[in-house]
């Protein structure tokens, strides 16, 4: 699932970030890298932007560069 999808509370551990060049390397120093488990515990009054819980840190990421994220949602992983 793409992680704009995802719904308040939903986590999921992250499968693929699909995007190269400078906002791929910043998107993966803020640790959103495959294998990282996160959760959504926000959106925006219009959904932009989604914030999330990622290894103890609270991020906020646009709609527009959590579509490059790929996530297997918890469920699906278990």
């Amino acid at each position: 699932m793409n992680l704009r999808k995802m719904k308040v509370n939903q986590s999921g551990v992250i499968t693929a970030v699909k995007i190269n060049g400078p906002l791929g390397q910043r998107l993966r120093e803020m640790g959103l890298m495959p294998g990282a488990k996160l959760t959504v515990t926000g959106r925006a009054p219009l959904y932009d932007p989604v914030m999330l819980r990622l290894a103890g840190q609270t991020l906020t990421l646009r709609n527009n560069e959590a579509d490059y994220i790929d996530v297997l949602l918890e469920a699906e992983a278990s």
